[in-house]
């Protein structure tokens, strides 16, 4: 941040994770929560938040197989 920014709030900080997230969903396609967490620069808490925004937006959609969750976008 540069001197005289003001600071960002934790809704604009999930907001632009929820869009880091879709727009890379968008291009990779399906992945992993574990994938989504380490290709994201942001921490785990606020991806995670992420796709719970995208999801509550009806965005995304996730699937549980076993241990492996994977989110993708909606149709």
């Amino acid at each position: 941040m540069a001197k005289g920014d003001a600071p960002v709030s934790f809704a604009e900080q999930i907001g632009k994770t929820a869009g880091a997230i879709w727009h890379l969903l968008d291009r990779e396609g399906a992945m992993s929560l574990t994938q989504l967490v380490k290709s994201i620069d942001a921490p785990r808490d606020t991806v995670m938040q992420g796709v719970g925004w995208l999801a509550r937006e009806g965005k995304v959609q996730m699937e549980e197989v076993g241990r492996k969750r994977t989110v993708s976008l909606c149709g």
